[in-house]
């Protein structure tokens, strides 16, 4: 299943934000720089790209539906943008094999922004994972977003990370965020089946996203684990033990998550020493995010201590 947000015609979630957004567009309030904050995998791409068909469909065949809110799959600015052929919408984000938003990418981004427009439609720039912007790329950025050109909207999107002061004092920030009702009912709706045909419940829990559980269900299959009869402990047992992680960097935010609610579903009052684990494993974890550790020994020593202790 492909779920690039850029190709989710239906919006299923956040609504309520979608409508506050429409509709300060059709009274020509729409504010140019708008930073769109919450988990990885809550949808708030999937919203930007509704938003953004909204606005650049309005006049063309086959308009977005606001009723229904959906994206019609016949609709030219759907199929280029599709195509990455847009006039209209400039996507930035990390480059595969890289870390960061390299400055390049914003110098680019100057140039065709620099550019006569072909029509008289609003352009936009969707910036997806803001939080890996090198401290150049920023600067760079910053520029632009002081003055941006007539016609030009911005669209940031931020994963719950530290962001610069000055680069969300810029922008009108809306937060964006799942029950856990919400985010079962819209991996039903995807998956069009009920949640505990394809994931042991014990494995959800409630920060895991729509996004995160896909994730999950990939991984599954490419590795052959079987998240629907495994619990949570043999779980993560076993990826440790083969070493997924090393094979895919997608699973290490999925083993910090899981790691945090074994501990969440395993303290207790009485078990005072699994909890003085729980905050060393914190830290531990914090530690190696921010400073790039070895996460091959935290896995290990997790599963000496904790899965075998």
């Amino acid at each position: 299943m492909n779920l690039n947000p850029s190709t989710q015609t239906d919006l299923f979630q956040h609504k309520e934000v979608f409508n506050q957004l429409s509709k300060l567009y059709q009274n020509d309030y729409l504010p140019n720089k708008i930073l769109l904050s919450g988990e990885k995998g809550v949808g708030k791409s999937t919203l930007a790209y509704h938003l953004i068909n909204f606005v650049l469909s309005e006049n063309e065949e086959y308009p977005y539906d606001y009723v229904n809110n959906r994206i019609n799959y016949e609709n030219k600015s759907y199929k280029l943008i599709q195509n990455n052929s847009n006039p209209n919408f400039h996507l930035i984000d990390v480059v595969e094999e890289k870390k960061t938003i390299d400055i390049n990418q914003i110098r680019e981004l100057i140039i065709n922004l620099n550019k006569s427009s072909f029509n008289k439609k609003k352009r936009f720039v969707l910036i997806d994972n803001i939080e890996l912007l090198n401290i150049n790329s920023i600067n760079a950025l910053l520029k632009i977003l002081e003055e941006p050109n007539k016609n030009i909207n911005f669209i940031l999107i931020n994963n719950n990370k530290k962001v610069l002061p000055t680069l969300k004092s810029r922008c009108l920030n809306f937060k964006i965020f799942l029950t856990k009702d919400q985010s079962v009912k819209i991996i039903s709706q995807l998956l069009k089946q009920d949640i505990s045909n394809v994931i042991n419940i014990e494995l959800f829990d409630n920060y895991i996203t729509p996004g995160k559980l896909f994730k999950i269900l990939k991984l599954s299959h490419e590795y052959k684990l079987d998240i629907v009869n495994f619990d949570l402990k043999t779980t993560l047992k076993t990826i440790i033990k083969d070493k997924i992680y090393k094979k895919d960097k997608l699973i290490n935010d999925i083993i910090y998550s899981f790691i945090e609610l074994y501990f969440r579903n395993n303290i207790s009052v009485r078990n005072i020493s699994l909890l003085k684990s729980y905050h060393y494993f914190l830290k531990k974890i914090k530690n190696t995010k921010i400073y790039n550790l070895d996460e091959e020994t935290l896995f290990l020593e997790f599963e000496d201590k904790i899965l075998n202790g």
